[in-house]
């Protein structure tokens, strides 16, 4: 397929990288598996835009960019609604939209979520790195030179043209995920909660918990109050495997929710948030408030096949199941 310029960066925001489903299969060398923090929103706006769900997108925090259309482009823009513009007129959100040659896409303010993806008909045409596209900033590889984007940056799609009759597609909005100032995260115990007494436990699910700014990537920290392990026990364990939505309870006795970022901790986990909450974890931005609900292995189980029933039904709905 012929590689064309499909967009240009005038602005970058706050945080703009290049992510896809993420990098699996190297944590025994350190590597995480960085990705799309909300992995939802980013295979429901590939799926709007013609793209197998796994493309990469642009991942947007917060604030949002600038970019100018080079060509004829199909786009979607899912998660967080950052109020986004074409031209300064308002874009509808988890819905396909054409950017003529020229357009500006533009964001005005967060309205609610953290971030938003920007999906490309024709996905972004960077080279896979141990699999994936996905940027890791903290080690400087994958998605554009390892880096976020900055301005002057140009993007590439492949054979983008072809994907702009995709422009009548949406999602069902009764689908779409509500990103509320105040979420409920279910939680399945273990591996190290029988280091926490049981009040510790009941604190745990029955507190409320604001995300602290010393949130990113890597994980979200959370205020509110201690979460003490048992008396006697050493501040930390030996490290061991984490995975996203491990929730780490370390000296200071705050709870940090691990996401993709990292593979190893050294802190003792009190819970792991479901697969099928995840996402929620990823919108969460400071201020925010956390609740946590214990549910069984079959709940979560139950869950996750909901969304992923509902994933193949839009799927079959667009024509690509």
């Amino acid at each position: 397929m012929a590689s064309v310029k499909a967009l240009e960066i005038l602005a970058p925001g706050a945080l703009t990288t290049v992510q896809d489903r993420g990098r699996f299969g190297f944590g025994q060398y350190g590597v995480p598996p960085s990705g799309a923090v909300d992995r939802f929103s980013l295979r429901v706006g590939n799926l709007l835009v013609g793209n197998r769900e796994d493309e990469a997108c642009l991942e947007i925090t917060v604030i949002g960019p600038k970019i100018i259309a080079l060509t004829d482009t199909a786009i979607a823009i899912t998660g967080a609604d950052l109020q986004p513009m074409i031209n300064n007129t308002p874009l509808g959100m988890w819905r396909t939209h054409l950017l003529r040659k020229d357009d500006l896409l533009s964001f005005k303010a967060p309205r609610s979520g953290c971030r938003a993806y920007l999906a490309v008909g024709g996905g972004i045409n960077i080279p896979d790195i141990m699999g994936s596209k996905s940027t890791n900033i903290a080690a400087g590889f994958g998605g554009l030179e390892g880096r976020p984007l900055r301005k002057g940056d140009v993007l590439y799609s492949d054979s983008p043209a072809r994907y702009l009759n995709t422009k009548s597609r949406s999602f069902n909005s009764a689908n779409t995920p509500l990103y509320a100032k105040e979420q409920r995260l279910r939680v399945i115990f273990g591996p190290q909660d029988n280091h926490f007494p049981t009040q510790a436990k009941e604190i745990f699910l029955n507190s409320a918990f604001k995300v602290t700014p010393q949130s990113d990537r890597t994980g979200i920290r959370l205020g509110g109050p201690r979460i003490e392990a048992e008396k006697g026990l050493k501040e930390s364990i030996i490290s061991e495997g984490v995975v996203p939505g491990t929730i780490q309870i370390p000296g200071d006795a705050q709870p940090i929710i691990i996401l993709g970022e990292t593979v190893t901790g050294g802190y003792r986990k009190i819970a792991t948030v479901i697969s099928a909450d995840l996402h929620l974890v990823g919108q969460l931005k400071p201020g925010d408030t956390v609740h946590f609900c214990s549910v069984s292995l079959d709940k979560a189980y139950r869950a996750v096949r909901e969304m992923e029933e509902m994933i193949q039904r839009f799927k079959k709905e667009v024509g690509t199941a």
